[in-house]
């Protein structure tokens, strides 16, 4: 297996494939210990059977077919493509539910960057297994409403029915590797990785204070944050969409680790304080 980006999806993704038996290799900028670097990847990909990438398109297009478009076209061994997208592509459906088959209607930028993205690696569906993966607001070890919460950042954005869906980063990694694992033809299909109950910030903020034993942050009403908010904020909060992951469950075979938020604070907690006694 050969990853394209070994960040924290990436990296997850390889510890769960090697866990799975896969031999596994990834890229990185520089190049570390058990990775190639990303310029140097021609031969990882003559050798691979299962080719992963978790890079976002910019504005000059998707990185990684810019590049290697034409090496992974004439791949010898390869067998399987997945491609780390995200939900942005569905763009505002003013809280209304999307699942897998409904048709992408990007309303930003990056969502139509997106998009010209699984269209391009769909195009590997020809001779091999495409799988396009669909990923909510990720969360994870390192990446929760903790961290803003511990080092005072934390608020509760007061914006109701603003519910979205969120993804545990190991769930992410257990959807990539049940589905590298399936026996199927040639041919691409889409797979949402959304938890089972979408939900407000402020709900999940609220929840990661409790389990910390610490006041929740007051409510800050949306109208007095948006002045101050980045691009990437403001993008985020400007779509409402619910995301339906049933049909992905069924076809993998599997259920949620963590299908709330819930259960993947709790998760979360139990990891850093096991980190830090051990």
């Amino acid at each position: 297996m050969l990853i394209f980006g070994l960040g924290y999806c990436g990296a997850a993704v390889a510890a769960a494939a090697v866990a799975a038996g896969f031999s596994v290799v990834g890229t990185t900028r520089g190049g570390v210990e058990g990775s190639v670097r990303f310029d140097a990847a021609e031969a990882a990909i003559g050798a691979a059977t299962h080719v992963l990438t978790t890079a976002a398109p910019d504005k000059a297009g998707d990185p990684v077919l810019a590049r290697y478009g034409a090496a992974l076209a004439g791949a010898p061994l390869l067998q399987w493509v997945g491609y780390l997208s995200s939900t942005v592509v569905y763009g505002n459906r003013d809280g209304n539910w999307v699942d897998e088959d409904t048709p992408v209607a990007p309303s930003q930028d990056r969502g139509r960057r997106r998009v010209a993205a699984e269209v391009a690696w769909a195009g590997f569906g020809d001779r091999c297994s495409v799988d396009i993966f669909r990923l909510a607001g990720i969360y994870g070890p390192g990446r929760s409403a903790f961290d803003d919460l511990l080092a005072g950042r934390g608020r509760r954005m007061d914006k109701p029915g603003h519910r979205f869906g969120r993804i545990h980063r190991d769930d992410i990694a257990r959807a990539v590797v049940a589905a590298m694992r399936q026996d199927r033809p040639a041919g691409c299909r889409v797979l949402n990785l959304a938890d089972d109950e979408p939900s407000e910030s402020a709900v999940v903020v609220s929840e990661a204070a409790r389990l910390l034993g610490v006041a929740p942050p007051p409510l800050v009403a949306f109208a007095d944050a948006l002045p101050g908010m980045s691009p990437m904020a403001r993008s985020f909060w400007a779509e409402n969409r619910l995301v339906a992951s049933a049909k992905t469950k069924a076809a993998l075979g599997i259920a949620w680790r963590y299908p709330t938020y819930r259960e993947g604070l709790r998760a979360i907690l139990d990891e850093q304080r096991g980190d830090r006694l051990g």
